[in-house]
């Protein structure tokens, strides 16, 4: 007998909308994921804060999968950190299942400096919004954590910011960013991580902690 899927929730990144998300959802759907959603943040260019971003996805939430008694969570680039502040300042931690995050700036990027909004200074390195997300970065051993990454990226400087001391790391060794969500092998470690744990092992590069 099939185990029910949860919903998953999918939250894109910087200047993105959940277009970039068309292959990961014909990927899970051809595997039998049914209840897949995912949020247009806005605005998406980082002229407000993170943290009213997060709001979005709490309401999103509270409006779309109230009655679900989990969920799950993918978020790419800032995504990542939107999710990440709904779970550990929004009361997000209570819901959901498993998080995954895209090459997602944990503890910032030089490129936050590239524009002058508050997003894009919240996700610059040692930024008082990212230093108080990890001044309490155990609460996500309270979920099923799993930060992917690729050593090639060049919007994630420097490229190892998407790694954390908690949760699993993966190693993802595609060519660009935005190839973490579309590339085969980020695909299928996405849909393993989303699905039954029993039936895959997890790949070569993955580190525990």
């Amino acid at each position: 007998m099939a185990i029910a899927l949860p919903p998953v929730l999918l939250i894109h990144g910087i200047d993105d909308t959940v277009e970039i998300f068309a292959a990961l959802k014909r990927y899970l759907g051809d595997r039998g994921w049914s209840n897949i959603h995912a949020l247009n943040l806005r605005p998406n260019n980082g002229d407000v804060g993170l943290d009213i971003l997060a709001e979005q996805i709490r309401d999103y939430i509270d409006h779309h999968l109230a009655d679900a008694p989990h969920l799950d969570i993918v978020g790419f680039s800032m995504g990542g950190i939107v999710a990440r502040y709904y779970l550990q300042r929004l009361n997000g931690l209570k819901q959901v299942r498993r998080f995954i995050t895209l090459s997602s700036p944990h503890n910032g990027t030089w490129t936050g400096y590239l524009r002058f909004n508050t997003g894009a200074a919240q996700m610059r390195p040692n930024s008082a919004f990212l230093q108080d997300l990890n001044r309490t970065i155990e609460e996500l051993q309270q979920v099923e954590f799993t930060s992917l990454w690729t050593p090639y990226d060049l919007m994630i400087l420097p490229v190892n910011s998407s790694r954390l001391p908690v949760g699993t790391m993966i190693t993802v060794p595609v060519l660009a960013h935005p190839l973490m969500v579309t590339d085969q092998r980020s695909l299928k470690i996405i849909a393993d991580l989303l699905g039954d744990r029993s039936q895959h092992q997890q790949p070569a590069s993955a580190t525990r902690f």
